[in-house]
């Protein structure tokens, strides 16, 4: 029901006090009224109430809040979880540096032993071959000792011992791969040969060795001394002995 605008005369107040005067003389109480005023007060008391009372056994903390009590055990795990690897990283470095000590002593000992090894080997690596030699050297003092007794009547037998004492070398150098290089007769071999002079020689192809000055040697595979040879040439005049005769 709607009630029409009351007609204000001229000299009427106006704004705030036209408002309150009309408020105040148009507002009567009714019963709708009255039960809305006391429902709104009944809401604002009960909320006052519940704001005023701490959270019950059953009601639920909001997700992601969490209380100072818990956020404060989740930092002491953290740290007690943090001590403890701490701890196993300060074992496993003490380990670490224990194994670390011991390479580092073996391998001292170990460049020790080399060391002491090598030089054995460099001072006693011919030990073998001297015990082998020693017999040779006492056939030949025996030699030596005879020939000064019986003087130059008993040439001969000195000569025989003298060429036993020869081949008992030679196969005490045979026994430590020593091998002698055969020369005479064979092609001139720069490998096996050195050259020390050049003989015209007309029986035999150029390049020939066909003198032994020094006899070379090998250890197994490898060349100790070369031969030192003489070589063959073409005479002067050409050709071999045999066409020389015939001319």
């Amino acid at each position: 029901m709607s009630v029409p605008p009351k007609h204000r005369p001229p000299d009427a107040p106006e704004g705030r006090e036209a408002l309150e005067e009309e408020s105040v003389g148009s507002l009567t109480p009714s019963a709708e009224l009255e039960e809305a005023l006391r429902e709104a007060a009944a809401a604002v008391d009960g909320g006052g109430a519940a704001r005023g009372r701490p959270p019950s056994s059953g009601m639920r903390v909001g997700e992601g809040v969490k209380l100072p009590s818990e956020e404060n055990r989740e930092l002491h795990e953290e740290v007690e979880r943090l001590d403890a690897e701490l701890e196993r990283a300060r074992g496993e470095l003490a380990r670490h540096e224990e194994r670390a000590v011991r390479l580092a002593a073996d391998f001292d000992n170990f460049r020790k032993r080399n060391l002491r090894e090598r030089e054995e080997a460099h001072r006693y690596g011919h030990e073998n071959l001297v015990k082998d030699l020693l017999g040779a050297v006492d056939n030949l003092d025996r030699a030596v000792e005879h020939a000064r007794r019986s003087g130059a009547a008993d040439f001969e037998s000195m000569l025989q011992g003298v060429e036993l004492v020869q081949r008992e070398l030679q196969g005490v150098l045979a026994k430590h791969g020593v091998v002698r290089i055969e020369a005479a007769g064979e092609m001139f071999d720069p490998t096996v040969h050195e050259a020390v002079a050049q003989q015209e020689e007309g029986s035999v192809p150029a390049n020939t060795v066909v003198q032994v000055y020094q006899p070379g040697y090998r250890l197994w595979d490898r060349l100790l001394r070369p031969a030192r040879v003489v070589v063959s040439k073409p005479p002067a005049g050409g050709g071999t002995g045999g066409e020389g005769a015939e001319g």
